[in-house]
């Protein structure tokens, strides 16, 4: 698909204006004669010695440090990674930048602040993508296939370790351009490649951006790469919501992340620009025994059958909204031995080893289902789903940190996993920025911010209606939204009119009607209808979670028992949102 020549121009102009933190390095920093030097603090003037915009009070050139603090056991091959100590294996110095300005040669603003002195607060909202106008998917996906084909103004990608990076006569440092979208590929795949051993041997028990604390951490600051990349002052990355609970996959059509393919199941509709991306960093078996690292090459296409691996059932639906509830209830962020299979903690939650490491849920859900191209950890970021996958994935993790109130004091500082310490500088970003500074609520620190409804963890140990014999039991409710009760049918013969038992702990505007909805809040008991209902707890915000229990009372009609049945049973509706899932429902 080809954009019209404005619009590439005009987008393109907002690319080549970028210059922030960035992976790999700077093509300044690249030569043969700064790699020998170990320093990278390009000039940002043409000032001569105007090094990290010194001249304007912008920055300086500094040494690295990286953390000292040590790994757990899961690597046991120190010393023989380049990631290892992250930069220190290419350089020793760098630009450090002051005040609100960021970048390699500290050109730009940091996240959240605009204008010419960065002293311009920004707050942009990340929206679920399925609430986009027709107008701005078009935009988003215009954005994205520019980036796909656009040469990164600024960073290029090593495509050989460091022992061999100036070439086997010592003088030709071996680097590649890529695209700004390939960049973003090409940095996953570096993170989560296998240490080269030498002599076609490599070990496979590393990986910087998964199974450890820095999951999170390591994934927004990737988006946030992207984002800058791409952005322009109407450009937002935007989410999928995945946790639905279906077998199908609402983004993939051709106005968003493309279609299924009506010519072969696995690939994306030519009605879908998407169909003409080609894969980065497929040879992985030359890159584990030849010691060779991906270059700017491409392969084939994406492959993508949402649903369709039917040798694992598990895989085939995508995770539910009590899934999200109950991963925001956790409340330590992660737990020894910080890896994947951590029990009791948010991190490995929302990755998606939760309880059982056999069973995916939340991420490593969404992506399996995906069950092609997305589902490879190597490979995933190809697949343009990846972008709103994370992005929701991030709003799970800054929804944690707004509800826990939790600073870095809680990340690990020591014995995680390589790369996941709350010290350590992430790989392979540049200049470097460490797990803490990503820890940090995104609207104060990073400029963005989520408009997202989250589901309750609405659970009823005990929900008795009696309808003549027959007693209904339910034990667990999930809601689409936090703001909502169930629908009644027929409200107006039923709750016309309301007697709120007395008590000094029940909040004023504790309920609400609209038309045939009835929401409501009570935080100890309340009596409608003649049915008394003991309701400890509704997951709402503000309302401590308890249980709840319900019977109805002798005033009860039949009429008016039935009516709440259908209501519950029959008209499954909220007033803001949908009811998702009823668990172990028991009729005798």
């Amino acid at each position: 698909m080809l954009l019209p020549a404005a619009a590439r121009r005009g987008l393109l102009l907002l690319v080549v204006l970028v210059e922030g933190v960035r992976a790999q390095f700077p093509r300044e920093c690249a030569g043969l004669e700064v790699l020998q030097s170990g320093q990278c603090c390009p000039a940002l003037t043409a000032e001569p010695g105007d090094r990290c915009g010194s001249s304007l009070g912008r920055g300086s050139c500094a040494d690295l440090r990286a953390d000292p603090a040590p790994h757990g056991p899961q690597y046991p091959h120190d010393g023989e990674d380049d990631r290892e100590r992250w930069p220190l294996r290419f350089f020793n110095r760098t630009c450090r930048c002051a005040a609100n300005y960021q970048g390699y040669k500290c050109g730009q603003c940091r996240f959240g602040w605009a204008g010419a002195d960065c002293q311009q607060p920004v707050l942009r909202v990340r929206r679920d993508v399925l609430s986009l106008s027709t107008s701005q998917r078009a935009r988003l996906v215009r954005a994205l296939h520019l980036a796909k084909t656009t040469p990164h103004p600024d960073m290029v990608v090593a495509t050989r370790h460091y022992a061999d990076i100036l070439g086997s006569d010592g003088r030709s440092p071996q680097f590649d351009n890529v695209s700004i979208y390939n960049l973003f590929v090409w940095t996953h795949y570096y993170s989560v490649s296998r240490t080269y051993l030498g002599d076609g041997r490599s070990f496979g028990g590393v990986d910087f951006s998964h199974e450890g604390p820095a999951f999170l951490t390591w994934h927004r600051f990737h988006l946030l790469q992207l984002e800058r990349d791409m952005q322009d002052p109407l450009f937002t990355l935007p989410y999928w919501n995945f946790a639905t609970g279906s077998n199908t996959c609402d983004v993939c059509t051709d106005d968003l992340m493309g279609a299924r393919s009506n010519f072969d199941s696995v690939l994306i509709s030519p009605n879908s620009v998407f169909s003409e991306w080609r894969n980065l960093c497929e040879s992985i078996e030359d890159y584990n025994t030849l010691g060779t690292i991906c270059n700017g090459t491409e392969g084939g296409p994406i492959q993508r059958n949402p649903g369709g691996n039917v040798a694992r059932p598990a895989v085939q639906r995508l995770p539910s909204p009590e899934d999200v509830a109950q991963c925001l209830d956790v409340s330590p962020y992660d737990t020894p031995p910080f890896f994947s299979n951590s029990s009791d903690s948010f991190r490995n939650t929302v990755e998606g080893k939760y309880y059982d490491p056999a069973v995916r849920s939340l991420h490593n859900l969404a992506h399996l289902f995906l069950n092609g191209t997305g589902g490879q950890t190597h490979l995933s970021p190809n697949d343009p789903i990846f972008v709103l996958l994370h992005t929701f994935t991030d709003a799970i993790f800054d929804e944690w940190l707004k509800r826990s109130q939790a600073d870095a004091s809680v990340f690990p500082f020591e014995n995680a996993p390589i790369g996941h310490n709350r010290g350590y500088n992430i790989v392979p970003f540049w200049p470097p920025i460490t797990n803490a500074e990503m820890f940090k609520p995104a609207a104060e620190n990073f400029g963005y911010t989520y408009e997202v409804q989250w589901p309750s963890k609405f659970t009823l140990n005990v929900f008795i209606l009696p309808l003549g014999k027959q007693k209904v039991s339910i034990e667990s409710i999930a809601l689409s939204a936090g703001l909502c009760f169930l629908r009644l049918l027929d409200v107006s013969k039923c709750f016309t009119e309301y007697t709120p038992i007395k008590d000094s702990s029940v909040p004023k505007q504790s309920w609400i009607e609209n038309d045939q909805f009835v929401i409501v809040f009570w935080r100890d008991y309340y009596q409608m209808c003649g049915v008394r209902k003991l309701a400890q707890g509704f997951a709402l915000p503000g309302i401590e979670p308890r249980c709840l229990a319900c019977k109805a009372s002798a005033l009860t009609t039949e009429l008016q028992r039935s009516t709440i049945l259908q209501g519950l049973f029959s008209q499954r509706r909220c007033f803001r949102g949908d009811l998702k899932s009823i668990q172990h429902l028991k009729l005798d």
